[in-house]
């Protein structure tokens, strides 16, 4: 837990004078930072997730109550990013039409992404507030596909996105 605490807040402690995601304009922000930040959060956010499937159905109610209440306004803060400033950088620096056509895939993953984690923060909240797990494999299959489809989405972005427009996310290293 004190490597998190130096590295700034988690995804649990949201701190709006510490988020470089919330509240900032495009010309204050560092896209590097940014994007190393922001690709950390959502990894932790898929860590605590798995952790979850793997306790299923004995898991800490008051974690899935605070993974819960963090990961849509963290999803839409980090999309919203992405698609604002990272996105058309990318376009940009590339300028081939089959990169416009990822942007609009990835943009369109966003969407599913934002919708599923709806899905996800109902099951959470539910159980966090008590209700009994009844189907364990069940609710472990959606955490999974939730988390490994965004994993897919942060490699991506690692591996094509972030290098063409001078980005090399210190998180991958």
């Amino acid at each position: 837990m004190n490597e998190e605490k130096e590295r700034g807040s988690s995804l649990f402690e949201v701190r709006r004078e510490n988020s470089m995601l919330a509240g900032r304009s495009s010309r204050e922000a560092i896209p590097s930072a940014v994007m190393t930040r922001a690709h950390r959060e959502k990894l932790q956010l898929c860590d605590a997730l798995e952790k979850i499937a793997d306790a299923l159905p004995n898991v800490d109610r008051l974690k899935c109550l605070g993974i819960a209440n963090a990961i849509v306004p963290l999803l839409r803060n980090i999309h919203q990013y992405e698609e604002t400033i990272i996105f058309p950088a990318y376009e940009a620096a590339t300028g081939g039409s089959n990169n416009i056509a990822s942007t609009r895939r990835l943009r369109a993953e966003h969407v599913e992404d934002e919708c599923f984690a709806g899905e996800v923060t109902e099951i959470l909240l539910a159980i966090g507030h008590g209700e009994r797990v009844e189907n364990a494999e069940a609710v472990g299959f959606m955490l999974r596909g939730f988390f490994e489809s965004m994993r897919r989405h942060i490699a991506f972005e690692r591996e094509h996105v972030l290098p063409a427009i001078g980005i090399i996310d210190q998180g991958a290293i």
